[in-house]
């Protein structure tokens, strides 16, 4: 018996929870959902959209599902999702993009997956407002430093990148390929511009492809992949890439297979994952019953195969 902490979300993601539910009993395995709220539902009442008893829950079962969830105005929060996987360490967030049959698209036979590092770079949510002391200060100490001039009008976002973040998902890439017999790995980045930030995920990328000889591994600017994607998505395999990119990637790999209605996710930690749909709450449509579950059955799908259960999930 597997113990699942079960989030519904709010918008139609009760919705499209309750869907997938039926689905995975449906299989036969034996699982208890505990179910616990967050997002708007909770926020009038907690005085916040996530409650400490979503992190314990959690943190009991080591394994969670969730549905979409709405960043209250006004809640503290920049995103739940965001702040549900960093306090938690869900480092890697693994999208998979394969075509199926009956659902339109341009392409066939895609079968892909974008591992995306999930906790560093621009969307660590340090940033200073144009105008305020801190920002000047920073400022100064940018031009100081890098002899540079900055507008003072500016705002400013920190994009750290450290070696020991990017090592960890480009390992988790590879170990991801070996498990799932695949056969390549792209490193995705803009080292020819960003070379110290981005230069040194490619440098980490490199240095771990060696400790992986039976995995192919190349690496593409970002720019030029988004066109190689359009062009030539069958040539893809795992992509691996900061959060920023891998982000933006992501979306555009889902668009490939017929949208983000069709697009599983994972956050995955040492200890913990948490599976999604990924897209949004969809407010407008709550209770119409006419939303797509396909992505959160499909992300269902991949928290069976987290559990060991793969031929529930075939």
């Amino acid at each position: 018996m597997h113990t699942v902490t079960l989030i519904p979300g709010d918008g139609i993601g009760p919705e499209v929870t309750e869907a997938m539910v039926k689905v995975v009993e449906a299989t036969g395995v034996e699982i208890k959902f505990e179910k616990v709220e967050a997002g708007g539902i909770v926020m009038e009442r907690e005085g916040t959209p996530l409650p400490e008893d979503v992190f314990d829950s959690i943190r009991k079962n080591k394994v969670a599902i969730k549905g979409p969830i709405t960043t209250p105005i006004g809640s503290g929060f920049r995103s739940v999702n965001v702040s549900l996987r960093q306090t938690l360490n869900l480092y890697a967030c693994v999208r998979p993009a394969k075509s199926f049959e009956g659902i339109p698209s341009r392409y066939e036979n895609i079968d892909l997956v974008v591992i995306r590092e999930n906790t560093e770079d621009i969307y660590s949510g340090i940033e200073f407002d144009h105008g305020t002391p801190e920002v000047r200060e920073i400022i100064s100490k940018i031009e100081e430093l890098s002899e540079r001039k900055i507008r003072e009008d500016s705002a400013i976002g920190i994009k750290p990148i450290s070696r020991f973040a990017s090592e960890r998902i480009v390992r988790f890439a590879f170990d991801y390929a070996v498990r799932n017999r695949r056969k390549k790995v792209t490193a995705i980045h803009k080292a020819n511009i960003m070379k110290a930030t981005d230069g040194l995920f490619l440098d980490s990328a490199r240095d771990i492809a060696k400790e992986f000889p039976g995995i192919e591994f190349d690496n593409r600017i970002v720019d030029n992949m988004c066109m190689q994607l359009v062009k030539k998505p069958e040539l893809y395999d795992v992509i691996v890439a900061p959060n920023l990119f891998g982000d933006i990637i992501s979306d555009l790999c889902a668009g490939l297979v017929g949208g983000l209605g069709v697009a599983p996710g994972a956050n995955i930690g040492d200890e913990l994952a948490v599976f999604e749909p990924v897209h949004g709450s969809a407010p407008k449509y709550a209770g119409l019953d006419k939303v797509n579950p396909t992505a959160t059955i499909l992300s269902g799908v991949l928290m069976l195969r987290h559990l060991g259960e793969n031929e529930a999930a075939d």
